[in-house]
């Protein structure tokens, strides 16, 4: 499945479905095909997805921390981070709470 995040405050922000569900599922939201982010509730779905992507980055890092104090080396990041993943769907959301826009999918 292929996630179309629209609102009228900027451009669609296409995702696939495992990085999607994720970041729903940080908001806490239960992924589904269809659904809205109403204006009045961007901030706080913002502030949990800029927690979410934060713990995520505190986890790598005491990974990287954990290696170096082993002394080996420190793992590195496979593919595309949860923040680079984040941020178009984040930028989006900071566009219609300015403008009061409700964010949509599937529709």
């Amino acid at each position: 499945m292929l996630y179309c995040f629209k609102s009228k405050a900027g451009a669609d922000v296409l995702m696939m479905s495992d990085s999607g569900d994720a970041l729903l599922r940080l908001m806490g939201r239960e992924p589904a095909p269809r659904g809205i982010f109403e204006a009045a509730a961007l901030p706080g779905l913002m502030q949990a997805l800029e927690a979410g992507v934060a713990a995520d980055e505190a986890q790598f890092q005491a990974a990287v921390d954990a290696a170096k104090a082993a002394g080996e080396a420190p793992p590195r990041r496979q593919g595309v981070s949860l923040r680079q993943r984040a941020w178009p769907l984040h930028e989006l959301m900071q566009r219609s709470a300015k403008e009061n826009a409700d964010i949509v999918w599937g529709v």
